[in-house]
């Protein structure tokens, strides 16, 4: 809504999910800037297309398991015209107690790959404001992902700072290792390297923050300590972890890369807790993938 009043040009339109969304306050005051096309994905970025090209700014409000019906429409309709729409996906990553058909597993791979098409992955709301921020500045189509639950209750009352566009942050420097994470895993990335530090192991972790563009030199400079992970609530099939991958082996790096994310499989229902544990990507998860990589490599602590 701050956005909003300040650039008549931003709407924002849902598919039957005004509350789900968070919406409903934005209807309200904004009740002729807002567009709920019922539940029509394929209409709803199509129409968000059609309103890009009259000079809006809109944004696209949806569950990111359902923008998965709108894949055409996004690639067509909005990247190939490089129009400035906004996908504003909820429900990024695993969902809990919906199931199956509601987990947001998909996104970081299937949108990494079309041309044109920004993809972020903001840490916390403080970011997600600085993302929200940088895609009404973006000429061009943008898409960022945030999870399902209660924000960490950080103060957003200043003004967002636009990001960057392909630029990441390093959050804590380390030798041994470094952890490469996207979206909410960068909070369990930070509490997993403050574990090893009390065990004596000196481990970075880098908000990458882009899916696309990469920060290639950002994360490139974490080869240097020949054991990079990389984290995601993503399928690994594609996504961050494979993006790293790549751009190692396109730069020739030697670096041993270790990718948790989640399998390939349709994820059963569960707690998000129950869940990240169960597949490796919370602060133990991943706490114990860099003892076990690291004692693989003879670089332990009870090593040394």
């Amino acid at each position: 809504c701050e956005l909003a009043e300040k650039d008549d040009r931003l709407v924002a339109i849902t598919a039957a999910m005004a509350d789900g969304t968070g919406l409903r306050t934005f209807a309200e005051r904004f009740p002729d800037r807002f567009f709920d096309v019922g539940i029509a994905e394929q209409h709803a970025v199509t129409f968000a297309a059609g309103l890009a090209t009259c000079g809006l700014k809109p944004v696209v409000a949806i569950y990111s398991t359902f923008l998965q019906r709108a894949y055409d429409q996004v690639i067509h309709d909005v990247c190939l015209q490089n129009l400035p729409v906004t996908f504003a996906l909820d429900r990024g990553g695993l969902v809990g107690a919906d199931g199956p058909t509601h987990h947001g597993s998909f996104d970081l791979s299937y949108l990494r790959a079309v041309p044109n098409l920004v993809v972020a992955a903001p840490r916390d709301e403080v970011e997600l404001r600085r993302a929200l921020a940088t895609a009404r500045q973006h000429d061009g189509p943008f898409a960022f992902r945030y999870p399902r639950g209660n924000a960490l209750g950080l103060d957003t009352s200043s003004e967002p700072e636009p990001w960057e566009i392909g630029r990441g942050e390093p959050l804590r420097e380390g030798d041994d290792a470094v952890i490469l994470a996207v979206g909410s895993a960068v909070t369990d990335a930070l509490q997993a390297a403050e574990r090893l530090a009390q065990e004596g192991l000196s481990v970075g972790v880098v908000d990458a923050r882009f899916v696309k563009p990469l920060d290639e030199e950002l994360l490139c400079a974490a080869a240097r300590t020949g054991l990079v992970v990389t984290v995601e609530e993503n399928v690994l099939a594609g996504g961050f972890g494979s993006a790293v991958c790549e751009l190692f082996a396109d730069r020739g790096l030697a670096a041993t890369v270790v990718r948790l994310g989640l399998p390939d499989r349709f994820i059963e229902q569960g707690s998000q807790a129950e869940l990240r544990a169960r597949y490796g990507i919370d602060a133990d998860g991943i706490v114990a993938t860099v003892r076990q990589a690291l004692d693989s490599e003879g670089r332990s602590v009870a090593g040394r």
